[in-house]
């Protein structure tokens, strides 16, 4: 469907600012997804981008519940840039079960499920290991930001970052994009704050069971509904990054939001 609408004209319209993006495939995708999900567990909850864009509650319960980005690089997607993703997370038990993440374009599947792997067209891939960050290559996004001092704050983290100093900053459009590449060994690390659950959902997964490391931007527990996270190929890159950039507040998905 996401392949299809891109030789076609897209439709485009805007949610909370002139550059977040939503299109009528986004919408599409993700009501096929649900509806064919909910005909087979009736019973179980969803969190997808566009139905809280559209009111829906963001809300992590104990309830199995599917995680939904229909179109992970909106922005991508209407420029026509090659990184586009879908990414869905299943989350049971109060615990990551399973997530995928499919690059579109590129025909790319990755795969995790909790204990068993991860996997990019049924092929194993893990992180790369590296422990020196001097020696990675870091990614992160820059973004539109309506408070100036979060703004300032964004832009003073990676100029701290690039002066460590590593091999480079990469901001590909898509965290879930950022994510896989870490899982298999591409990059090295990937910081985030703003981002929301669906952007995070499967790929948490992927570079978890790829042995890679995530963890909350202070450094502590991953908090899937913080809307921020550090994820590395190692504890010692994911610390060094915590100590290094200065948070800034963006709110929480299952609160207040930004």
């Amino acid at each position: 469907m996401i392949r299809e609408a891109l030789q076609k004209d897209i439709t485009v319209m805007h949610k909370s600012s002139p550059v977040d993006l939503v299109t009528e495939t986004d919408q599409k995708v993700e009501q096929l997804i649900i509806s064919s999900i909910k005909e087979k567990y009736p019973t179980h909850s969803f969190i997808g981008e566009e139905s809280v864009a559209a009111g829906a509650p963001s809300v992590l319960t104990d309830n199995p519940t599917w995680i939904i980005d229909p179109v992970d690089g909106t922005t991508n997607f209407f420029s026509l840039f090659i990184w586009l993703f879908l990414n869905i997370l299943y989350f049971s038990r109060s615990q990551i079960e399973f997530g995928i993440v499919y690059s579109c374009i590129e025909d790319k599947m990755y795969t995790a499920r909790k204990g068993k792997g991860a996997f990019c067209n049924g092929d194993p891939i893990k992180v790369s290991g590296q422990e020196d960050i001097s020696q990675s290559l870091v990614l992160t996004e820059m973004g539109f930001r309506k408070n100036p001092e979060h703004f300032k704050t964004m832009l003073a983290n990676i100029k701290t970052i690039l002066t460590i100093p590593v091999h480079g900053i990469r901001s590909p459009g898509s965290a879930a994009v950022n994510m896989c590449l870490v899982a298999c060994g591409s990059a090295d690390a990937y910081y985030h704050m703003g981002i929301h659950c669906w952007d995070m959902a499967g790929g948490a997964a992927v570079v978890t069971e790829a042995g890679g490391v995530i963890m909350d931007i202070s450094g502590g527990p991953f908090d899937l509904m913080s809307r921020r996270l550090i994820i590395a190929s190692s504890r010692a890159i994911a610390e060094r990054i915590a100590k290094e950039i200065t948070e800034f507040h963006v709110g929480r998905d299952d609160t207040d939001g930004e």
